[in-house]
């Protein structure tokens, strides 16, 4: 119950505080309009609120301030979130913002938090022992540079509705379910660490419930990094276990990577989206935003089980082969995606 609790509050408050942000955003043209600013990525013509991330932010600071020690830690959450949400909402009315302001932003957020006492300063070495980084300005920019990663890789994974806040909701169980396995091993650090995973479970359960196909709501700038900026944060609180969320994660991130390299071969800006996600081929396949979303929830939480299961040598081999099967897939789909696209009875 005592992981619950906060789960429960911070949904509820999510969920009540969304439909004032719908007002919010259609009284002060927070709107995603694909005839206004028609975009690659746009899948839908519909014209949907954007200012997702307003009801989590509000419901997650209440959260953090009601379940959490106020800390230099929490702190530092609360400002970078804050700037996020800012960022976000000015992103989702005027819709000019250049990626690469955004991300110089986004560097900024994360520094907040870093700041504020955030650092990695070991990882486990997969092969044996533990990878330590004694020089606090090492530990400090890994950790900045992973916070960054993190929020653009979930930015960059909520082209159907529900995709996001899916991914972020099996993301925090797993890391809040790894926060109470060492918390009953005996580390009381954990406790505080378990509560604000499960204050994110509980958030972007409420967001999905709005975000879900056909969405009432989009998550923005700010929803998707704002909750990058809670799940890459945890990963490092829970005992720098970047490896666990690296593989719960593996399959937004293979997307991620993919699309920087082939943007990259391309010619292209790696920042500038386009129509070339994992998600996009999938839809081109015929799949609906509910099982595309489906997918990468059951996706994410069986490798989130098996990182919980497995040791570090383990979650590298399961990474690996998973890795290799989705690039596959992801190869196959770019390349010859038409030869196994769902043909109408009538072509002949």
């Amino acid at each position: 119950m005592i992981f619950l609790w906060p789960a429960f509050v911070s949904a509820f408050l999510t969920i009540i505080f969304l439909p004032l942000s719908i007002r919010f955003a259609k009284k002060f043209g927070l709107l995603d309009n694909p005839k206004i600013r028609p975009h690659p990525a746009h899948i839908q013509d519909r014209i949907v609120p954007r200012a997702g991330g307003l009801a989590p932010y509000l419901a997650i600071i209440i959260c953090i301030l009601i379940f959490l020690e106020f800390e230099k830690i929490a702190i530092g959450l609360i400002l970078a979130l804050t700037v996020l949400l800012l960022i976000g909402l000015a992103d989702d009315k005027f819709q000019k913002f250049s990626p690469y302001f955004r991300l110089i932003l986004q560097f900024g957020a994360a520094a907040i938090v870093v700041w504020s006492g955030l650092g990695i300063d070991f990882i486990t070495n997969p092969l044996g022992g533990i990878i330590l980084f004694t020089d606090p300005l090492q530990a400090k920019l890994l950790a900045l540079f992973w916070i960054v990663w993190v929020m653009n890789m979930l930015n960059w994974a909520k082209g159907v509705d529900g995709q996001m806040p899916g991914i972020v909701l099996i993301s925090s169980i797993i890391l809040g379910f790894l926060s109470l396995k060492l918390f009953l091993e005996g580390d009381p650090n954990q406790l505080e660490i378990g509560k604000l995973a499960f204050i994110t479970a509980g958030a972007s359960f409420g967001l999905l419930l709005f975000n879900w196909h056909p969405a009432r709501i989009f998550p923005g700038f700010s929803g998707s990094t704002i909750f990058g900026l809670l799940i890459a944060t945890l990963a490092i609180l829970s005992g720098a276990k970047l490896a666990t969320a690296g593989l719960v994660l593996l399959i937004p991130a293979t997307d991620f990577i993919y699309t920087i390299i082939r943007r990259v071969l391309s010619g292209k800006s790696p920042v500038w989206g386009d129509r070339g996600h994992l998600h996009h081929k999938l839809l081109d396949q015929g799949f609906s935003h509910q099982q595309i979303t489906l997918f990468y929830m059951l996706g994410s939480a069986m490798l989130g089980a098996a990182a919980i299961a497995l040791e570090s040598r383990g979650k590298l081999f399961a990474a690996i082969l998973v890795g290799a099967v989705l690039l596959g897939i992801i190869l196959w789909l770019n390349f010859f995606g038409g030869l196994s696209k769902q043909q109408d009875p009538d072509n002949g």
